[in-house]
């Protein structure tokens, strides 16, 4: 039997690989899309929309329910999981009539490389194999608990952060390694549901990756609420001991109930062939370049697959570049620089493009503008003044290097940093926009205004240094 032929196949069914199909599709291409465990990838079914399901309960029980029962926090939280489940279900049958809509064959099934033009599907009920002009490997990353000295303990109340998602009872408590998006992540939820919760990061801060003013007002919040935060810390060894596990390493020993892993993850690099094409591969991860090229003609990767991860917004908005590319079109470049970090932790964090810090390690001048929640009209009505909007600005122009945020729906505020460094836009054209009020984007504007010196609502301007406004009515 003839192997069916197409302009493009996919391997891998998440952010980055759908939004290449249904955008190759959408252009006039042929495609094939090949995913073993169902569309959407890890962003859907065990990451971004359980996770931020979850999340959002655990906000809502924080506002109105605090000083509840345990009876009713467990209660409350298996209703919970249930709820991020059906949102999961439902996004998941969009993206499946999404996939048929645009008329792309879609294997369900384990997909093997042959050749850069060959790809095995392994099916439920049968095998196939396909011929494509174009192959795209957008196969993810997956979690691991591969983070201590000596291999870890196997244990029933030792979870991954996927496993996690899943469990519907809480425990009384809860030690998290990691302290980046994900354990904090887990840590506001848990400790909004009343665990007592020990978050325990290697490097000196959490979200060690963020502006250190950031790292450092969320490692305080997180201790108000009562998390035990242990940065510089390293785990070696885990024992059970009775009813608890024991963590232990050069800084100590701690004690929980359960032990969630949220330290790092792996490329799915591994039992899909790669080894017939050649390519050039650096710590696990495909090599490419900035168009997503591998050194294998006709073979792009994106995603986390690659040497250039970019979270699930920046897998879909490299797979879209790939196959506008494939289409004849020329798209512009994805700006590694414009693409946010966001985690949904509380206070909500996101940030895009250069800190001040790393401009200045660049040998570039800035202007750093701030403008504390405090200042806010809508935060302080609604009682969420916690956190400030930070932006840097080049010294000898108004160009935005980035923006750093801290706060209440710091996620969704941050587009207005992204929006201008995509577009090219400076600092004096979004001070010019009219924003409404009283509203959280209005802190985005006295921000800018800071920076150019021409803030309203703060007590004094400031162009430099390293604390927060003081607010003002």
């Amino acid at each position: 039997m003839t192997a069916p032929r197409y302009d493009l196949i996919v391997l891998g069914g998440g952010p980055g690989g759908y939004a290449a199909a249904i955008r190759a599709a959408q252009l006039g291409l042929t495609v094939a899309l090949i995913e073993q465990e169902g569309l959407g990838g890890t962003c859907l079914h065990h990451g971004c929309i359980p996770s931020k399901a979850l999340l959002h309960s655990a906000q809502v029980l924080s506002l109105t329910q605090k000083g509840s029962s345990p009876d009713f926090l467990g209660t409350h939280f298996a209703r919970a999981i249930d709820q991020s489940h059906r949102a999961v279900a439902h996004l998941h049958q969009g993206l499946n009539q999404l996939i048929k809509n645009n008329k792309i064959a879609y294997y369900p099934g384990y997909g093997h490389i042959l050749s850069q033009h060959h790809i095995s599907v392994t099916l439920p009920q049968t095998q196939a194999t396909l011929e494509g002009n174009h192959l795209l490997i957008a196969t993810g990353s997956r979690v691991t608990r591969a983070m201590l000295s000596t291999s870890p303990i196997e244990d029933q109340a030792i979870y991954t952060s996927d496993e996690a998602l899943k469990l519907r009872t809480l425990p009384e408590s809860v030690a998290i390694i990691g302290g980046g998006p994900t354990g904090c992540e887990f840590a506001s939820l848990y400790a909004a549901y009343g665990v007592r919760v020990t978050l325990i990061e290697r490097a000196s801060s959490l979200l060690p990756s963020e502006d250190v003013e950031i790292s450092s007002l969320l490692e305080k919040h997180f201790k108000r609420l009562g998390i035990c935060v242990c940065t510089g810390t390293s785990i070696t060894d885990v024992v059970r001991i009775g009813t608890a596990l024991q963590l232990s390493g050069p800084q100590g020993q701690w004690e929980a109930d359960v032990l969630l892993i949220a330290a790092g993850r792996i490329p799915n690099t591994d039992c899909i062939g790669l080894e017939a094409l050649g390519l050039a591969m650096q710590n696990g991860r495909i090599v490419v370049d900035e168009q997503m090229h591998t050194n294998c003609l006709g073979v792009d990767a994106v995603g986390d697959v690659t040497t250039r991860p970019a979270f699930a917004h920046g897998a879909m908005a490299y797979g879209i570049y790939v196959a506008e590319s494939l289409a004849g079109k020329t798209p512009l470049p994805v700006d590694r620089w414009a693409i946010p970090t966001v985690v949904y932790c509380q206070p909500e964090v996101a940030s895009v493009g250069m800190t001040d810090v790393a401009a200045r390690e660049a040998g570039i001048a800035v202007r750093v503008g701030r403008c504390p929640f405090s200042a806010n009209g809508k935060a302080v009505a609604t009682g969420m003044t916690e956190g400030f909007v930070k932006v840097v600005l080049e010294a000898e122009s108004d160009r935005i290097l980035g923006a750093q945020i801290i706060g209440p729906h710091a996620t969704e505020l941050i587009g207005s940093f992204v929006l201008a460094r995509t577009c090219g836009l400076g600092a004096s054209a979004l001070k010019r926009a009219i924003y409404p009020h009283p509203t959280l984007s209005e802190a985005v504007h006295e921000a800018i205004g800071d920076a150019l010196g021409e803030a309203i609502h703060l007590l004094r301007r400031r162009t430099t240094g390293s604390s927060p406004n003081k607010n003002s009515t």
